[in-house]
C-alpha cells in the first residue's frame, strides 16, 4: 500500500489510540455528552492535575470528577490512560517556535535545547513518562521540523541531520530533568546549597582521603567539587558549558563536511577535465 492511497480511516488502526487522537482521526462520539466535553477539555484538565499533584495523582476517575463527569464518559472520548498520557505529553510540546531562524546555527541550537528544557520544568511530570519510541505526534513532530528547517543547508545527510536532533534532544532531556528536580527540591524545603553540596563541604573534606579517591581529593580539597567559591569559576553554568562543547564538535563535524564535499568536487572536476581531453584527442585524431 503507497502512502499516497492510504486513507486516513487506514491509518487510524496504524497508530497507537492517543497518536490516532492527537492527529484528529478518530471521530469524537455521535451520542452522549459530545457538546459539552471535547478532547482538548479533558487533556488540559488532566495537564492541570499533574502540574499540581503529579503524574501519579492522575486518573480517568480524577480528571472525570474535575470535569463534573463520570469516568465512563472520558472513556468514550480517550480509550485508556496510556492515551491520555499521550495526548499530555503532546500537548505541552506545543511550544512557540520562531517564525525565521537566527543567521548564527548555534543560535538555533541553543534555543531548540532551551525551550525543550523548559517544558521539563513547567511540567515536572513530563519526564516520568517512558519513552516509548520515536515521537509520532504533531507537536512533537513540528519541534523535529524546525530542527531540519534550520539545517536545510547543512552539508550533511538526512541520518545525520536526524542524529544531531536526537542529540540536542538527550541533552535537554538530562539537563531538563536536573533543572527539574532542583526545582521540585527547592520547593520542598531544600536549598540551592544543599542541592549544590555546598553544606557538606567540610564533611566531605574530612571524609575523602587521597590514599582512596587520588584524582578526587584535591577537587574536594580545592572547594571545586561542591562549588565552594563560585566566583573564581571560570567556566559559569555547567549546563550552558556542555551545550557550547557538544555545538563545537558539531562546527567540526560540519567543517570536516564541507572539506569533504570541495574535495569531491575538486575530483570530479579532475576526472571530467581528463575525460574532456580524451575526447578532444579522439576528435583530432
Amino acid at each position: 500500500m503507497s502512502k499516497d492511497n492510504t486513507t486516513e480511516h487506514e491509518i487510524g488502526p496504524m497508530l497507537p489510540g492517543g497518536a490516532a487522537l492527537s492527529w484528529g482521526l478518530v471521530k469524537p462520539p455521535q451520542r452522549g455528552p459530545k457538546r459539552e466535553l471535547s478532547i482538548r477539555q479533558i487533556v488540559d484538565a488532566a495537564i492541570e492535575i499533574a502540574d499540581r499533584d503529579g503524574l501519579s495523582a492522575v486518573s480517568m476517575n480524577r480528571v472525570a470528577s474535575s470535569l463534573g463527569y463520570t469516568a465512563m464518559s472520558l472513556y468514550r472520548y480517550i480509550p485508556s490512560k496510556d492515551d491520555l498520557l499521550l495526548l499530555m505529553q503532546d500537548a505541552v510540546c506545543e511550544v512557540p517556535l520562531p517564525d525565521e531562524d537566527a543567521p548564527d546555527w548555534r543560535d538555533n541550537m541553543r534555543l531548540f535545547v532551551k525551550l525543550s528544557m523548559q517544558v521539563f520544568r513547567d511540567h515536572p511530570w513530563f519526564g516520568d513518562i517512558p519513552i516509548s519510541g520515536v515521537p509520532i505526534t504533531p507537536n512533537n513532530l513540528r519541534v523535529i521540523d524546525w530542527g531540519l528547517r534550520f539545517m536545510r543547508d547543512f552539508p550533511l545527510n538526512d541520518y545525520e541531520k536526524i542524529s544531531f536532533i536526537l542529540l540536542l534532544s538527550n541533552y535537554a532531556r538530562s539537563s531538563g530533568l536536573i533543572q527539574r528536580d532542583m526545582d521540585l527540591a527547592l520547593k520542598s524545603g531544600s536549598t540551592a546549597e544543599r542541592f549544590s553540596g555546598t553544606d557538606y563541604t567540610l564533611a566531605l573534606k574530612a571524609l575523602v582521603k587521597p590514599d582512596q579517591f587520588p584524582y578526587l581529593y584535591p577537587v574536594i580539597m580545592s572547594g571545586v567539587y561542591t562549588e565552594e567559591n563560585p566566583g573564581e569559576n571560570p567556566i559559569g553554568n555547567d549546563i550552558d558549558f556542555g551545550l557550547e562543547r557538544i555545538l563545537d564538535g558539531i562546527e567540526r563535524y560540519l567543517e570536516m563536511k564541507t572539506e569533504q564535499e570541495k574535495g569531491k568536487g575538486k575530483e570530479q572536476s579532475k576526472e571530467q577535465a581528463s575525460k574532456n581531453q580524451a575526447e578532444e584527442g579522439e576528435r583530432g585524431g
